[in-house]
């Protein structure tokens, strides 16, 4: 009953009543002097300054929630000044729902104080009366009941009562606490429109991004690899011209010509790979195709078991193609695995695993969290579970 959390909560709901009160002051104040005097030309800047002050201790309202509630809940986007901060402010949704939340939060947060401390404080005071009643000169009536501590009995009696009141404690505050987390999803997460179009531009962004590296990488593998071996390639064939045109030495007009061959060969895979990685041939006939290929190519032993009821498009393909080869490309360098499998089932959903080490996480920079940008692009979601010692389970789901 006594648990973390109950502490957390009580101190959640001490630290929410000075907050309300001073937050109710500091908004309505000035929203209140701002439409007062709007028809001049201070009273709209001053009422977007409220509306400022409103998202911000909603900022600090979530704050609190996140670390004393475990509450997550998303920030709204900020307005955008299409025609100015000021209009921007005064027409968003989000700043107005935060300003209900300030107002609502005012009587809320000191019902949720009384209602707590009532069961807190009587109950320990009755609770612990009981250890130094018969000291006092006055003998003690308690409020609002006729119930007086003169006696050993009535005292005992009354420490039942606080204890009770104690046990009832926790539960009254999560009560009173749950009001505030109904009214903290309602007002101050963004509305479900509003959070779909952020991700989609979040995701579009990364896409965006996305393009543009493997573009650059693609231009930085053809001037630094394909093209080096073709001026190479060029110049040596230009020099077995010259010895055929002259006296002939035939040895060095084999080894030029040998040379020649080797780039030549050369050039053909690093183009061969470029071209797999703009589009591996393999997908042509289906994920399972070219996952089959990939599977093959590893040099650890990788079990493929692939179960779809129909294709998938064809940018889940590329990117669940994608995905998998560098999840494979990591266990084979970074896991220490002997074995690994890949299990594509309707949807699609691919889970990758291993028996290596473990210890693998979504860092911001890293390659998983590139794989999760990569992935939310289409509505989809990656997970990872990798405890140290292994194994590790990243599992990848497509909307259906």
């Amino acid at each position: 009953m006594f648990t973390r959390r109950a502490g957390a909560e009580v101190v959640y709901v001490l630290a929410c009543l000075p907050l309300s009160l001073i937050g109710l002051v500091l908004t309505l104040v000035p929203l209140v002097v701002g439409t007062t005097l709007s028809i001049t030309f201070i009273g709209l800047p001053v009422a977007a300054l409220a509306i400022l002050i409103a998202r911000g201790l909603g900022n600090t309202y979530r704050g609190l929630a996140r670390s004393l509630l475990k509450l997550e809940i998303a920030k709204p986007a900020p307005p955008t000044p299409r025609r100015g901060i000021i209009p921007a402010v005064l027409v968003n949704g989000a700043s107005w729902r935060a300003v209900l939340y300030v107002v609502l939060k005012a009587p809320l947060g000191v019902v949720m104080f009384l209602l707590s401390a009532m069961f807190w404080v009587y109950g320990l005071f009755m609770l612990t009366h009981v250890t130094y009643w018969f000291t006092l000169r006055e003998k003690l009536g308690l409020p609002l009941v006729d119930f007086r501590v003169d006696t050993w009995p009535n005292a005992i009696v009354l420490s039942v009562v606080g204890l009770a009141l104690l046990m009832a404690a926790p539960g009254v505050t999560r009560g009173v606490v749950f009001l505030d987390r109904l009214l903290l999803k309602w007002l101050l997460s963004p509305t479900t429109l509003s959070q779909r179009v952020r991700d989609l531009e979040e995701t579009r962004a990364h896409a965006v991004d996305d393009a543009a590296a493997r573009l650059r990488q693609i231009e930085r593998d053809l001037h630094d690899g394909t093209q080096a071996r073709m001026v190479a390639l060029a110049m040596h064939l230009g020099m077995v011209k010259e010895e055929l045109e002259g006296d002939p030495d035939l040895g060095m007009t084999r080894k030029l010509v040998d040379l020649a061959h080797a780039n030549a060969k050369e050039a053909l895979v690093e183009v061969r790979d470029l071209a797999r990685g703009i589009h591996p041939a393999a997908l042509d006939k289906g994920l399972d195709a070219a996952l089959a290929t990939l599977a093959s190519r590893s040099p650890i032993p990788v079990l493929l078991s692939v179960s779809l009821d129909q294709r998938p498009p064809q940018a889940i393909e590329m990117i669940a193609y994608f995905c998998t080869a560098e999840l494979l490309t990591n266990i084979i360098k970074h896991s220490r695995a002997t074995d690994a499998s890949v299990t594509i089932t309707p949807g699609p959903r691919i889970v990758v695993s291993d028996n290596g080490i473990g210890g693998a996480s979504v860092k911001p920079g890293a390659g998983l969290a590139g794989l999760r940008e990569r992935v939310a692009t289409v509505d989809g979601t990656l997970t990872v579970s990798s405890p140290h010692g292994g194994p590790t389970e990243v599992v990848i789901s497509f909307p259906a």
